[in-house]
């Protein structure tokens, strides 16, 4: 860590590179890794992915789902939890289908006064109305997606899959290497949406080997046998 300009503790760029290259990923004020998750009662395997900036290209699908959205506008900024945030938020964990923490606060500060990551947020609008927010920390070269939640009445702009181009796209404006949208989950298909903004630049960390090799659903398959084979506790066997 490193002292900002009000001497407050911040995660340093480079750090958060090498952490996120290692499938770290943050959680509240810290940085963890996983490579199983519980859902319904079932223990499945984690699969954690990045976005090679330099082999990103739009396919027909992502070329029409931007020019459908065009019509919202879209602002980066450093990121503020404010008030106009939550309501959104509450709106969109109301109308949702999966477990969610209660508030932004939760997701990103657990109860902490201070961010010690360099965080900013994709504000989306229609006219003045704010319809989603995409979150995202920066490292020296990298992006880490984090949080992206949307108005339910515009659920039909598919403004979810909208936000992850739209943090890709300003990463490949940056320049930057890689950008991380967290975890695809084996048999489990309520994540697949992070592999929508282009398949082909995918990449999926083998936690046994320590390295990042292409996607495919058959390699996210056999690093999910190897894990539960060799690394899922005996008396947790009966859960996967």
């Amino acid at each position: 860590m490193s002292a900002s300009s009000s001497a407050l503790p911040i995660i340093r760029g480079d750090a958060l590179d090498f952490y996120l290259a290692l499938g770290y990923y943050r959680m509240q004020q810290e940085l963890f890794t996983c490579h199983f998750v519980p859902f319904d009662g079932r223990l499945y395997t984690a699969h954690w992915l990045r976005l090679t900036m330099s082999r990103i290209a739009w396919g027909p699908e992502q070329r029409r789902l931007l020019r459908r959205n065009a019509r919202f506008s879209a602002a980066v900024r450093p990121f503020r939890l404010t008030e106009e945030y939550e309501e959104l938020y509450t709106r969109y964990r109301a109308a949702i289908t999966f477990d969610a923490a209660p508030t932004i606060e939760a997701v990103l500060l657990g109860g902490e006064a201070h961010n010690v990551f360099n965080t900013y947020a994709i504000e989306l609008r229609d006219g003045d109305r704010l319809i989603a927010v995409g979150i995202f920390d920066h490292g020296e070269r990298t992006l880490a997606g984090i949080l992206n939640f949307y108005d339910p009445a515009y659920r039909q702009f598919s403004l979810g899959k909208y936000l992850l181009l739209l943090k890709t796209d300003h990463a490949r404006r940056l320049r930057l290497d890689y950008y991380y949208p967290g975890y695809v989950v084996h048999n489990y298909p309520k994540f697949d949406y992070k592999l929508f903004a282009c398949p082909a630049a995918t990449e999926v960390y083998d936690s046994v080997s320590g390295l990042w090799v292409p996607y495919s659903r058959e390699t996210v398959a056999a690093q999910s046998a190897e894990l539960l084979a060799d690394w899922l506790p005996e008396d947790l066997r009966g859960m996967a």
